[in-house]
């Protein structure tokens, strides 16, 4: 069923292995999968843990889409933007089990994660739109101001940088860096501590807490529709 990631649901835990290519590119296709993947979880109301393979979670959008035109780059922006949407308010928590590099999109996946999961090593972790030439796109804008330190906004949106695993804690990208070896045992640990909460509770606590920041959001993708890179 699954070409680009794999999905297993067991013990009311999700996960996702995102397996498109070396870099884990984010097409049109693996966002598609993805919603798929996420409907089943949302069917069985299980705990999301979302991970990439060792040594990157993902380095972003396919560039031969986003280089192939101003529509057609917008097009997949806008479908990741509406992914990161569905992701901060989806019913059960997200896991983020960061297993390497998370660059541009790959660290707005982290952004729309409820618990964020990183390792150690020489890994780069942030928005380097600017660095290559991209405006960032209003919803790219609105995600970072709502979840990163204000302290450390400027640096990774005006100024593209990238941190390593432990300042990304800092930064806002991660929540926590653990040997690379114990990621998967962590963040399985962490599902099934979390597979014990009442998730009407959850879902309705998630939605009102971040009730303006996604009605921002909201405003942002439109703006977007009508705008470039």
């Amino acid at each position: 069923m699954f070409q680009l990631l794999h999905f297993q649901l067991e013990d009311q835990i999700a996960t996702i292995t995102l397996q498109n290519g070396k870099v884990n590119a984010i097409s049109h296709e693996l966002i598609a999968e993805l919603h798929q993947a996420l409907d089943q979880a949302e069917q069985a109301q299980a705990v999301v843990v979302i991970t990439g393979q060792p040594g990157i979670f993902s380095g972003g959008y396919d560039l031969k889409v986003m280089q192939s035109g101003n529509e057609a780059a917008m097009a997949l922006v806008t479908e990741g933007s509406k992914l990161s949407r569905r992701l901060l308010a989806f019913p059960t928590p997200i896991i983020a089990a960061c297993s390497g590099h998370a660059v541009a999109k790959g660290a707005f996946l982290l952004l729309s994660s409820d618990i964020r999961i990183g390792v150690e090593g020489d890994y780069k972790i942030g928005l380097n739109e600017v660095a290559i030439g991209m405006t960032m796109h209003y919803a790219g804008i609105e995600l970072a101001s709502g979840r990163l330190p204000a302290s450390y906004f400027n640096r990774s949106v005006l100024c593209a940088e990238m941190f390593d695993p432990k300042t990304a804690v800092s930064a806002g990208f991660l929540d926590m860096v653990v040997p690379e070896a114990q990621l998967a045992a962590q963040a399985q640990g962490l599902a099934s501590q979390l597979a014990k909460l009442n998730m009407k509770a959850h879902a309705n606590t998630k939605l009102k807490s971040r009730s303006d920041f996604l009605d921002f959001l909201d405003e942002a993708i439109e703006k977007d529709l009508s705008g470039t890179l």
